[in-house]
């Protein structure tokens, strides 16, 4: 029935994420978010754990096609473009994955070469990551908020 409504596999991969996830820390992303602190190794983290659910064609398969989502199977998502993403960030010292403003050229060419990568691939990483968290601090307050509020456990920035 959920599927003639359009709404794929939603429950599925509800289902799926809240075996896989940790609860814990998707509480702490939560407060890094609402806090401003979440860094690129936060990024990472989070990029790891979606890739522990499946392939993202699978999971943008089971979102229901519907809104937002409604041209979402046209999406093709490179599998190894995550590779590469996670290659960029280890290729950082701890500090610039703390703070991604003290990447400047120098620092950015060293890191295009450590992971293998061009200097416009770390360029786009880091804009897609200001994007992201943006997005991510955008939707902690809604959705997120009301489902970490749903299992009971304190959403408020003091840890």
């Amino acid at each position: 029935m959920s599927r003639i409504m359009g709404m794929g596999d939603m429950l599925s991969l509800i289902e799926k994420a809240e075996e896989k996830m940790d609860k814990q820390k998707a509480l702490d992303v939560h407060r890094k978010l609402q806090t401003d602190t979440f860094t690129l190794a936060d990024f990472r983290d989070q990029l790891r754990q979606m890739r522990s659910l499946g392939s993202m064609e699978q999971m943008m398969g089971m979102l229901p096609k519907i809104g937002i989502f409604k041209d979402i199977s046209k999406v093709k998502v490179d599998e190894k473009e995550l590779v590469h993403i996670e290659a960029i960030i280890n290729s950082m010292t701890p500090r610039e994955r703390e703070n991604h403003e003290i990447i400047n050229g120098k620092r950015r060419k060293r890191i295009s070469k450590g992971s293998g990568t061009s200097v416009q691939q770390v360029n786009q990483l880091l804009r897609q990551y200001v994007q992201s968290r943006k997005m991510m601090k955008t939707m902690s307050h809604g959705l997120l908020g009301k489902q970490l509020s749903r299992l009971k456990m304190p959403v408020s920035p003091a840890g």
